[in-house]
């Protein structure tokens, strides 16, 4: 679709969907930990699309998140190359939604694009994206057709959160889409706005909401290397998903110690109602310590539930930033 411009507008044409702007301004966020031996090969591809989009200008952000391989050198030496090309050097390992905010609060575009450096993500879907954006959309979703590229209990488990996550959070995160996606500079302003420390980028990519389109997308298998996400992360990001956007976990131990009362009083009628009828026996120790240890395993449960929400107010109330640029190439700065 051709972007329209003011004389060009008819009488009588819908136009309510139809952005009239000059050529947009792309700004591309990579983060990246460890990707060096295929950043050549995504950069090329990138460049690739960046060219049939020349009409655009564009920015490409690449973040280093604190990798121990030659991301870092890789990065820079395409950047030199590439006036159009910034890199974030981060001081250490932040983590991946650290470094996908570090480059959004650095974008300048009219339409912010994050995507992997592991070609799992294709540039080539950006075509698709820029079309939907054209069309009237303030965030364009990229999603995934199937998650063959993923181990099975990796699918297994990725459902089940999010059916867990929909059921509970206050605002849903549509299923298999992830970080890649196109967003409005309205939708990343108010993206800007937002104080949390830590940070579920899904939650609140889904959170600030705005009109929003699909594409469909084939993952590619990783073209180097492997994911950085152990079970350990994975499950890390999951609580935090669930924290930071819900309650309810709360909720949860308060009807449970109700019910667990409830049926508690229950008993203690019936031993009592017993009693009277029956007379006087002794019970054996057996109940009594499954009674205490069960009760005992609820309350340990309910204050690490508990001791969660306070964790994340502890680290909330300390303000410290997200993250630490340690040295900025390319660019403005053609620091290399």
């Amino acid at each position: 679709m051709i972007l329209l411009y003011p004389e060009n507008i008819q009488e009588g044409s819908d136009i309510s969907n139809t952005r009239y702007l000059p050529p947009l301004r792309l700004s591309i966020i990579v983060p990246c930990f460890n990707e060096g031996r295929g950043l050549d090969a995504f950069l090329r591809r990138l460049n690739a699309v960046l060219f049939e989009l020349r009409e655009h200008e564009h920015e490409i952000i690449c973040i280093d998140d604190g990798s121990t391989d030659h991301t870092l050198e890789v990065l820079c030496r395409h950047a030199a190359r590439n006036s159009r090309m910034m890199v974030l050097e981060l001081s250490r390992n932040f983590g991946k939604e650290a470094a996908l905010t570090a480059g959004i609060d650095a974008a300048k575009g009219d339409a912010v694009i994050p995507l992997d450096a592991d070609l799992q993500h294709p540039p080539e879907v950006i075509l698709d994206m820029i079309k939907h954006w054209e069309k009237g959309s303030d965030v364009v979703l990229a999603r995934r057709k199937s998650r063959e590229t993923d181990h099975p209990v990796q699918r297994i488990v990725t459902q089940w959160f999010y059916q867990l996550h929909n059921r509970i959070a206050e605002c849903a995160i549509p299923k298999d889409v992830g970080d890649f996606r196109l967003m409005d500079k309205r939708v990343v302003e108010a993206l800007k706005r937002l104080p949390e420390r830590r940070r579920f980028m899904k939650g609140l990519f889904a959170w600030v909401g705005f009109r929003q389109s699909i594409v469909e997308f084939t993952a590619e298998p990783r073209a180097t290397g492997k994911s950085s996400f152990s079970p350990r992360h994975l499950w890390i990001l999951a609580l935090e998903g669930i924290t930071s956007f819900s309650t309810v976990p709360l909720a949860v131990w308060a009807y449970t110690g109700f019910t667990v009362a409830f049926l508690a009083l229950i008993y203690g009628c019936w031993i009592i109602l017993k009693t009277l009828v029956f007379g006087i026996d002794v019970p054996g120790y057996a109940s009594l310590l499954t009674a205490t240890l069960f009760l005992g395993g609820i309350q340990l449960m309910g204050i690490g539930v508990l001791g969660e929400y306070i964790g994340r107010i502890y680290s909330e109330s300390k303000q410290r930033p997200i993250y630490i640029v340690r040295k900025r190439y390319g660019g403005e700065n053609q620091d290399v």
